[in-house]
């Protein structure tokens, strides 16, 4: 993917990029995260505390332009079994939320862990 491409996705707005993420996620069969040094994942902390929530990515290209000024953070895949196995009830466990696909104008699409996971079997029972 070119970074024309990379760009015209990213600004798309926050329903569109959950739509292209969920197709994206269903093509290739993985999520994206950003890891540290130590493998611990990125989490974000609403300014008022209230919102913690888990970025995830459609693809390697997306996750790597977020992490981008940050030495610390590389992306890292999880596949969506995976994700459905142990992230799902971890996340719904640890109280946090999923940012999918954060764009250029920093809007997101939140949700809860059970939420996408519901949306990516009906969108798996449709393909």
């Amino acid at each position: 993917m070119n970074n024309d491409e990379l760009k015209s996705v990213l600004e798309l707005d926050g329903e569109e990029r959950y739509d292209y993420f969920l197709s994206q996620v269903i093509e290739e069969r993985e999520i994206w995260i950003l890891v540290n040094a130590e493998n611990r994942f990125l989490k974000i902390v609403s300014e008022d505390g209230e919102v913690e929530h888990l970025p995830v990515w459609p693809s390697e290209a997306f996750a790597a332009e977020y992490g981008k000024g940050s030495e610390d953070l590389a992306p890292k895949s999880i596949s969506v079994p995976d994700f459905f196995r142990k992230w799902v009830p971890g996340l719904t466990k640890d109280g946090l939320d999923v940012g999918v696909f954060p764009g250029l104008d920093g809007t997101l699409w939140i949700t809860e862990p059970e939420e996408l996971k519901r949306d990516i079997q009906d969108e798996l029972s449709s393909f």
